[in-house]
């Protein structure tokens, strides 16, 4: 190709690169974000507190609103992240044929119809045709989750387009990396119509939809703020109407209003998630969406794949059989054998001197580990003999420095047989002991050696070779995956395999790491299904081996429509597309691709796949505790509304004003909470089935719980005030008496919503410093109004005594008492 076709292709074309999405504008964000009923009511409640002159607490509540822009625009630019990597990936030097000579180009200026040279060690720039090959072998873990490499073959004219994996397809691919030979090839595809572009397209189509826990806030905060605007206009018209102050009217009006909103839900909710990410972080946990947090506790199938996951990516010998007796299992940890030292070292001898080809690799690891290492520069690499089609096989002859030759050759069995020219009872023998090492998942090499003096044969065939034995390949399993993956199915989650690799492999490694015996459903038959019935298989089957990008991002959608909460695992570009439709996308932060890791909720910083039961099991302490918190929030709201109502309906002075209530709900409710966020987890946390998918955060017994206990204490502070104004005393005093009780028994409430199970006392005592702390921070203040009266008077109200103080005490106390008679009658279905 000339410089100038290429130049009129480029235009026509594209650059060979990803696309780069519309973006929203900011404004256009920022609106969409106001338009949410949480962030519209954090707005509208500062604007409040800046109509009321209150600067400190609007100004607080702008900033929280803001901050909460600024996450959500970073959240918007997240996906434009993942495509920028995946154009790094699809963005390397290229060597190419322009105008007669080979150039060396960026490889976003490579365009169809190019002749692209290939090399050990370079990344293929675009999807391509091969033209020639020699020894050529390609890692597609990447795009295909098989962990060793595939062969590639030229193609001729009649062949046609086909998907990543397997060996002898004449075709490599955008991304992929040449570990072996090299080759040359014309571009077919580039940019998004590349296999590698279509994984980006897939991840710009893919919008998270709001979680579960938003929804249930959004729709609660929504039918909780009609209801207070309902009731404070009617307050307002009831008070103007029966005492003839309108601006006091209004007055009432709004402190009902602001009783009846909880506002401090979006507080509370990032308090929680922030804690959460900060608790996942030390457990070596990146969260790169929040939302995951609440939906960890909530999953009930963890898709995880094989190749990075479940294993170490990477080839390790596993087995060896000696040819004196194939039937005897030797594995490297019998260092001693000398069979297994002779067959090592000629395998080395068959390989690169400095290997790319992982299987090369394994036999120089375990050839270090038993002290053998590569020739000596002394040694001389008299003849290579590569891959052929129909002798797929490597054969190398050194001549070391005293003298003689020797012969070297490893390749599939079959190959190697017929280089060592086996009769045909020792062929049938190795046929049996090559399918018993691959039933165990093993990818399998012969390895052949011999030593010859004189001139060498020109053909390898009349080589003289002997055959040293077989060694089995596999991806090693990772040692904390069977406990991890027990510990997932007692706390009722169920764990699917999804894998590029071969069906014997992932059954193989399925066995290994303790999942479930089940059905085995592939790729292929899931493209031959229609959509129901390929959803019924999603839903029965336990294992999914050949699969590409396409089929595990339609395997995690079909298990959400089934109503399933799906975590993710994952490492590869091939799993991102799945990683981020996924409910928690989950990636490997040492091993994973970047374009995973951008993809991903989670990223495991230390690639351990037990660390996922921790995330599982903290996601269900987090849901616990912010269950018990909103439980909390709505059960002093009661008490708080109904102190704010009762004056108005017994012609009593008003007791709360709109001052109180914002100290109440934005001072002391807040700090409270974040006792709930400290709280261990239950005991029986990982024995108990995950949530049903279609639960509610505010379920029909947390919120009659929470009734109860708010009027319950609702019912203690109104008799000791109006007891009080009974008795004479003073309509400050009194005010400030049930005041400071309204404070008290809102400590009590944090006691008794500790633990869905626990009594007070154990609440109390359990360590809690959060909850030590905000115990000090009250008896502060409780000293403080003995100490210097007019601290009570910031809040126009009188003074108090130590003898009111204690009257609030015994009222607090007496709420705890009643709530723990109740409390059993609640246990069980508040636990569940």
């Amino acid at each position: 190709m000339s410089a100038t076709e290429a130049a009129r292709r480029l235009v026509a074309e594209g650059y060979n690169e990803l696309p780069r999405p519309d973006r929203r504008p900011f404004l256009r964000i920022l609106l969409g974000i106001l338009a949410e009923p949480m962030f519209g009511l954090l707005v509208a409640s500062a604007l409040i507190y800046l109509v009321l002159g209150d600067l400190r607490e609007g100004l607080m509540l702008l900033a929280f609103a803001t901050a909460s822009v600024g996450i959500a625009a970073a959240q918007e630019s997240r996906s434009e992240r993942v495509l920028d990597t995946l154009r790094t990936l699809t963005s390397p030097r290229a060597q190419v044929l322009r105008d007669g000579a080979r150039v060396r180009i960026p490889g976003r200026e490579v365009v169809p119809g190019d002749i692209v040279f290939l090399e050990e060690g370079d990344r293929v720039p675009a999807d391509i045709h091969l033209l020639s090959t020699q020894d050529l072998e390609v890692d597609e873990s990447l795009l295909t989750g098989e962990s060793a490499p595939v062969r590639k073959r030229p193609g001729g004219p009649d062949d046609g387009a086909a998907a990543p994996g397997g060996d002898d397809l004449p075709l490599a691919f955008s991304g992929t990396l040449v570990v072996r030979g090299r080759g040359c090839g014309a571009t077919i595809a580039t940019g998004r119509h590349s296999e590698i572009g279509k994984i980006g397209l897939a991840l710009g189509g893919i919008h998270p939809e709001p979680t579960r826990l938003n929804q249930q806030t959004r729709r609660l905060v929504r039918g909780v703020a009609v209801a207070g605007l309902a009731v404070s206009v009617l307050v307002m018209v009831l008070y103007g109407l029966a005492r003839g102050s309108w601006l006091q009217g209004a007055l009432a009006g709004l402190a009902v209003t602001m009783s009846m909103i909880p506002e401090e839900f979006p507080l509370v909710l990032t308090v929680f998630m922030v804690m959460g990410a900060w608790r996942l972080s030390r457990a070596r946990v990146l969260t790169r969406r929040a939302a995951a947090i609440e939906a960890l506790g909530a999953a009930t199938v963890l898709c995880t794949d094989k190749t990075g996951t479940l294993t170490q990516n990477r080839m390790a010998i596993a087995e060896i059989r000696d040819a004196g007796d194939l039937t005897r299992r030797l594995t490297p940890g019998d260092t001693e054998a000398a069979a297994i030292r002779t067959l090592v070292w000629h395998g080395i001898l068959a390989s690169a001197p400095t290997p790319f080809d992982p299987m090369e690799r394994a036999f120089h690891d375990l050839g270090q580990r038993l002290g053998l290492h590569p020739p000596e520069p002394s040694w001389v690499l008299a003849r290579e003999h590569g891959l052929e089609p129909g002798l797929p096989a490597v054969t190398q002859v050194w001549q070391p420095p005293q003298g003689g030759a020797i012969v070297a050759a490893k390749g599939a069995p079959e190959a190697v047989a017929a280089l060592c020219r086996l009769d045909r009872q020792a062929h049938a023998a190795m046929l049996r002991a090559v399918d018993g090492l691959a039933g165990d998942g093993m990818r399998v090499l012969a390895v052949a050696g011999g030593e010859a003096q004189g001139p060498l044969p020109a053909d390898r065939r009349d080589y003289p070779c002997h055959l040293l034995g077989l060694v089995g390949f596999s991806d090693p399993l990772r040692a904390e995956v069977p406990a991890a993956v027990r510990d997932c199915l007692s706390a009722g989650v169920r764990v699917v395999m999804i894998t590029g690799d071969y069906p014997i492999t992932a059954r193989a490694i399925a066995v290994q790491a303790g999942l479930p015996d089940g059905p085995l459903v592939t790729g292929a038959e899931l493209d031959g299904l229609p959509p129901q019935e390929q959803a019924a298989r999603v839903r029965g089957a336990a294992l999914f081996a050949r699969t590409r990008p396409a089929h595990k991002l339609a395997i995690v959608k079909a298990l959400q429509a089934d109503g399933q909460i799906v975590a993710m695992t994952g490492d590869g570009v091939n799993d991102a597309p799945s990683l981020k439709a996924a409910d928690i996308g989950i990636a490997m932060g040492g091993r994973g691709t970047d374009v995973a890791r951008e993809a991903a909720s989670l990223v495991l910083l230390d690639d351990d796949f037990g660390s996922i039961v921790h995330t599982i099991r903290l996601g269900r302490r987090i849901y616990d505790n912010l269950r018990k918190a909103m439980g909390y929030i709505l059960a002093v709201h009661v008490p708080i509304a109904g102190l704010a109502l009762l004056p108005l309906a017994l012609d009593l002075p008003l007791l709360l004003t709109p001052v109180h209530i914002a100290f109440l709900e934005m001072v002391i409710d807040p700090v409270c909470s974040i006792v709930f966020e400290a709280e261990r987890s239950e005991a029986d946390i990982m024995r108990r089935p995950p949530r049903p998918p279609g639960s509610t955060l505010f379920s029909r017994a947390l919120v009659l719980w929470s009734l109860a206990q708010g009027f319950v204490a609702f019912a203690v502070v109104a008799v000791l005030f109006m007891a009080a104004l009974n008795g004479g005393m003073p309509a400050d005093q009194a005010r400030a008496l049930a005041f400071v009780a309204l404070m008290l028994v809102n400590f009590g409430l944090v006691l008794v919503n500790r633990s869905f199970a626990a009594s007070p006392l154990t609440a109390l005592l359990r360590p809690n410093t959060a909850l030590w702390t905000v115990l000090a921070v009250m008896g502060a203040v409780m000293a403080a109004t003995l100490a210097w009266p007019p601290a009570v008077a910031l809040f126009a109200f009188g003074p108090l005594h130590a003898d009111d103080l204690a009257v609030a005490f015994a009222a607090a106390v007496v709420m705890v008492l009643t709530l723990e008679v109740v409390k059993p009658l609640w246990a069980d279905h508040l636990r569940r």
